[in-house]
């Protein structure tokens, strides 16, 4: 890869890694979607921190697990739903635009969708899964 292109995507990732932390602490920043972006750029950029990003102690299981498996565990699937409904309720009672909150169920109905459609694994599974993977 040229140099140039190698910077701009460790550059990238990086900052979608800070946003995701980000998204940790603030309500409304997604901190999942940074990640999975972040894993896409380190992937094709820099092999080392593709590596220090699926084995984080906190979510790099998670991110392993739904980028090798397109799967998540239960109580993980449980969470994100909980907190999408709860954010965009919030939303919606904030705003009172019929036409917006529309926007923000159809959003909502999507996501919760796709989550419900992830195969589930539970933690022990996706770590063991990860250990493979670390070991080939």
């Amino acid at each position: 890869m040229r140099p140039f292109k190698t910077i701009a995507y460790i550059t990238l990732g990086s900052l979608a890694v800070a946003l995701g932390a980000l998204g940790i602490f603030l309500p409304l920043l997604p901190t999942t979607p940074f990640l999975l972006l972040a894993a896409y750029f380190y992937v094709r950029s820099s092999t080392r921190l593709y590596r220090w990003l699926i084995n984080h102690r906190v979510f790099g299981i998670y991110i392993y697990s739904y980028l090798t498996h397109k799967a998540i565990d239960v109580k993980t699937k449980v969470g994100m739903i909980t907190l999408l409904w709860v954010s965009l309720g919030f939303s919606m009672w904030m705003m009172k635009t019929p036409w917006i909150s529309g926007l923000l169920v159809l959003v909502g109905v999507g996501v919760t969708t796709h989550l419900v459609l992830l195969r589930t694994l539970n933690r022990a599974q996706m770590l063991k899964a990860r250990e493979v993977a670390n070991e080939g």
